[in-house]
């Protein structure tokens, strides 16, 4: 039974981050907003989430900067402290968000399942989703949706995009294009710079366009450097060079992308963008590019196998395997014949 039998004044969103997990996020609550329009929505999130989130319509993004420590809880206390919202979607497990959470006052705290639950969420929460078979995270998060009394099927997204975004991509963008976003958030989970290099080659040859993009971290700027130095024919370097919105224009002017376990690959979902994900320390079913899981090339269940000696189906939900190597095990051949499919 729906929690909600009419539409409720007032929801707080928490999520605070990353990248990727905020856009499954955002296909959930546009669901909610247009079944509800005239619910007010509160988003907090994270510093860098809120580059992307932070004019999406009818919405109010409190940013939380977790580089403040306690002060920076205080902060979002104090901006919300006179309102008490109808329900807060807990929709982020890490204790830390739990923590958050603490300070936001609503009559329900909704918490994910109990087979989908970990770090003490559940302590924090007085309302819990049901359990789920559900097993993509956007899935899940949808789960909160259809909870409140939110009918979801297909995800759909609304990012907003100013005509300088656009412009910026144009500019680039004039031709059938690959973008490789070579860098994960863990060294471990990139790919082979060489073999980045020898698809971009391929790319070429084949009359692609090759951009590599990608935050201004120092760890991707050498990457994308060390894949360039590497190139018979050199990409287009724009690794650091573009913000969040920029980039998500590139994303969605792209042809098709290549990725790793990272966020760049959901926002070229939002954009309808194919994207070539790469994937050898969890699972893409789970947590792979939503729109784009048949062209994923993935290692993870045979080393999931080697690992824990049962089939994935077997595995716990999120189970990862460890390892420093595993992403060799996905071959230049693999990859291309999964590129093939958009030249």
């Amino acid at each position: 039974m729906a929690l909600f039998s009419a539409q409720p004044q007032s929801i707080c969103i928490l999520r605070l981050s990353a990248i990727g997990d905020v856009c499954h996020a955002i296909s959930v609550v546009q669901a909610i907003q247009k079944h509800w329009p005239k619910t007010k929505i509160t988003w907090v999130c994270g510093k860098i989430e809120g580059q992307l989130i932070g004019d999406l319509p009818n919405i109010r993004v409190v940013v939380f900067d977790k580089k403040a420590g306690y002060k920076g809880m205080k902060s979002v206390w104090q901006q919300l402290k006179s309102e008490r919202f109808d329900a807060l979607l807990d929709m982020q497990v890490a204790l830390r968000a739990s923590a958050l959470s603490l300070g936001i006052k609503a009559k329900y705290r909704i918490g994910f399942s109990k087979n989908r639950t970990k770090e003490g969420q559940w302590w924090f929460t007085n309302r819990h989703l049901p359990d789920t078979q559900s097993f993509h995270v956007l899935d899940n998060f949808a789960d909160f949706a259809r909870y409140l009394g939110v009918p979801f099927t297909v995800p759909s997204w609304h990012i907003p995009l100013s005509q300088d975004d656009i412009q910026f991509a144009q500019a680039y963008i004039q031709q059938p294009t690959l973008i490789i976003s070579p860098a994960a958030s863990k060294d471990e989970r990139n790919w082979l710079t060489e073999r980045y290099a020898a698809i971009a080659d391929y790319a070429q040859a084949k009359n692609l366009q090759v951009i590599l993009c990608g935050s201004p971290a120092a760890r991707e700027v050498k990457l994308g450097e060390n894949i360039c130095a590497l190139c018979h024919h050199k990409p287009l370097n724009l690794i650091g060079k573009t913000s969040l919105k920029q980039l998500t224009a590139l994303l969605g002017q792209a042809t098709v992308v290549i990725a790793p376990d990272t966020g760049p690959a959901h926002l070229a979902t939002t954009q309808l963008t194919p994207v070539i994900g790469l994937y050898a320390h969890s699972n893409p079913q789970r947590t792979g590019p939503y729109n784009s899981l048949d062209t994923v090339v993935s290692v993870y269940d045979q080393f999931a196998q080697q690992q824990y000696g049962k089939s994935v189906s077997e595995l716990p939900w999120g189970t990862r395997v460890k390892g420093n190597n595993l992403m060799q095990a996905i071959t230049v051949d693999t990859v291309i014949e999964q590129l093939n499919k958009f030249i």
